[in-house]
Order: C-alpha cells, then sequence, then structure tokens
C-alpha cells in the first residue's frame, strides 16, 4: 500500500474521533464563557441548556428524516412531568431522575412516532399538533396527577453523586446540565454518522428510492422518533430538575412551534445547526425582551424574517459552505 494511501485510511479513521474531540471543547468552551462570565444568569443559561435538547431531537426527525411536525414538546413535556412525578414521590437521584426522562420521552417517542410516521406531508404534520394537544389537554385535566394550570411543584431533586447539591445561584444545575449536553452531542454526533443515520438521510432525499433498495422506511422512521424523544425526555428533565416545577407551557403547541423556529434559524439537518439556533434565539429573546417589554416581539420578528431571507438553509449553512471550501471536505454534521 502507497504512503498516499496509508495516509488516506488514517484520516478516515480518526477524523470521528477528531470531530467529537473539537465538539467537546468547543462546548465545553462555551459553557465555561457563560459561566465565568454570565455568574448571575447561570438559571437563564440552565434553562438555555434545557431547549437545546428539544431543538436537537427535533433535528433528528425533521433535518434528518424530513417529518414533518409541530408537536414535538409532547415528548418534552412528559417526560418533565415524569420527573416531576417521580420525584415528589421519592425518587430524588438525579441521574435516576435522568434515566426517568430519557425512558418516558423515548416511549412517547415511539408511540407518536408510529402514527406521525404512516403520513407524509399535511396529513403528519395535522397529526402532529393533535398528539401535541392531545397531551397539553391531558396534562391540564389529569390535576391530581400533573397540577393542571397550576403546574406540578415541589420538585427538588437530591446531590449530583451525592456530593454537589441544587444550589438556588444553579451552579450545580447549569454544570451538570452541560456536562450531559456534551456526552449527548458527542454521542449523537457518532449517531448521524452511523449506517442507520445514514439511511435516515437517504430516506429524507428520496424515501420512494429507499423502498426500492429493499430499505424498511416506517420502522426507522419510528425508531428516530424513539431516539429523538429520549434526547427530548433528557431536556425535559434537565429542565424539571432546575426549575423545580413544571407548567403546561412544556406541553404548549407554542413551544413546539418556537422550537422549529430555532430549529429553521439554526439550520435544519446539522446538529450544529440545531445547537447554535436553539443558543442565539434564546439570548436574543432574552436581551430583547429585558431592553423592551412590550414591542420585543416584533424585533424577533424581524430578525426570523431577515434569516429567512437571506439565509433561507439557517446560518451554519454560510460556515459549512465556508469551512468546506477552506479544507476542501463536504458536510459536516
Amino acid at each position: 500500500m502507497s504512503e498516499i494511501a496509508i495516509n488516506h485510511v488514517l484520516t478516515r479513521r480518526h477524523t470521528p474521533l477528531l470531530h467529537e474531540a473539537l465538539s467537546t471543547l468547543a462546548i465545553a468552551a462555551l459553557g465555561a464563557v457563560g459561566y465565568f462570565l454570565f455568574p448571575d444568569d447561570l438559571a437563564f443559561l440552565t434553562r438555555l441548556i434545557g431547549i437545546c435538547f428539544i431543538v436537537l431531537s427535533l433535528d433528528l426527525v425533521t433535518g434528518y428524516c424530513g417529518i414533518a411536525t409541530l408537536g414535538h414538546a409532547a415528548n418534552f413535556g412528559v417526560a418533565a412531568y415524569a420527573v416531576g412525578v417521580a420525584c415528589v414521590r421519592g425518587v430524588t437521584d438525579p441521574l435516576a431522575l435522568l434515566a426517568v426522562g430519557l425512558f418516558a420521552g423515548a416511549v412517547m417517542g415511539l408511540i407518536s412516532g408510529a402514527l406521525i410516521a404512516r403520513f407524509r406531508g399535511l396529513p403528519q404534520l395535522v397529526l402532529s399538533i393533535a398528539v401535541g394537544q392531545l397531551v397539553a389537554a391531558l396534562a391540564n385535566k389529569l390535576q391530581w396527577l400533573t397540577g393542571g394550570s397550576d403546574g406540578l411543584s415541589g420538585i427538588v431533586p437530591g446531590k449530583v453523586l451525592g456530593l454537589y447539591n441544587f444550589d438556588m445561584y444553579s451552579r450545580t444545575a447549569y454544570l451538570f446540565s452541560l456536562t450531559v449536553l456534551v456526552i449527548v452531542f458527542v454521542a449523537l454526533s457518532r449517531f448521524v454518522r452511523s449506517p442507520f443515520g445514514l439511511m435516515c438521510r437517504a430516506i429524507k432525499d428520496d424515501d420512494l428510492r429507499a423502498r426500492m433498495i429493499g430499505v424498511a422506511v416506517y420502522p426507522r422512521l419510528v425508531l428516530m422518533y424513539g431516539v429523538s424523544g429520549a434526547v427530548a425526555g433528557i431536556g425535559g428533565a434537565l429542565t424539571a430538575m432546575s426549575t423545580g416545577v413544571v407548567g403546561l407551557d412544556g406541553v404548549s403547541f407554542e413551544r413546539s412551534a418556537e422550537v422549529l423556529v430555532m430549529l429553521v434559524l439554526g439550520g435544519a439537518g446539522h446538529l450544529w445547526g440545531a445547537l447554535a439556533g436553539a443558543v442565539l434565539f434564546q439570548i436574543f429573546e432574552h436581551i430583547v425582551s429585558a431592553a423592551n417589554p412590550f414591542h420585543w416581539m416584533t424585533l424577533v420578528g424581524l430578525l426570523l424574517i431577515l434569516i429567512v431571507v437571506f439565509a433561507p438553509k439557517g446560518l451554519i449553512a454560510p460556515v459549512l459552505a465556508l469551512a468546506a471550501r477552506l479544507t476542501g471536505r463536504g458536510r459536516v454534521s
């Protein structure tokens, strides 16, 4: 084997590891900036991280599979309620609560995915809205379990690893959430590059051709929906533990629509796009709403119009094009 061929093999073998290492360092660096430069806003930043999970989960089904959905907050909210109920009834270990949220989100994802993935186009969109509204209505009606319109309160998680309390300054909650985000993001980066993830991309591009070559499209879409639900469930669990309360806003249609806007802002089909869209939208919303409490929605609307007009593929697209031009490589997830 020639030296060039050997170098090519070594490069292909080590590129995913390099990408994961760079992802870890990038997220950790941004997290450190938030921790040290904005110590009074850690509660907001912790909530921001929780929303990042649901945007990443939406990217898995919309960006990678082409499933249109406006009810994705159901996975997030069901997991948050499950964690809240478990915590109120005696399960206080944060890692155990995280597992509860992951499981509840995955189950909800599989159930809703089994229904939504059977259809394409407008029926799919309508079904996703119906599922979300059904979950929201149940959360409101089951007041004995969820607290109804008053919300489920009294969620007090125990110490992380038996050592670190969730303090009033959100230091522990922020660092715990950031650590989980790094782990999940690296795992998702590997997942979307796997044969399963690549096949989901193929289904999105041309599901008829995928069927013609013998791909079982429907089971793959349902499974991806389950994975997506698990990711959203982690976000719901972290949000419930950090805020200490779960309300109907966690399963609302507005939350689902807002998350879709974040994904479009950053760029669907790219994990970094989903993460960037969630962070930028929430920070912009936080700053503008504080500066102008009465007209901040107008400014947010103007921002979204400008992004859609001048960057229809999201803010990540120009960055990826520049990176591809500089490195001579293709798409980065």
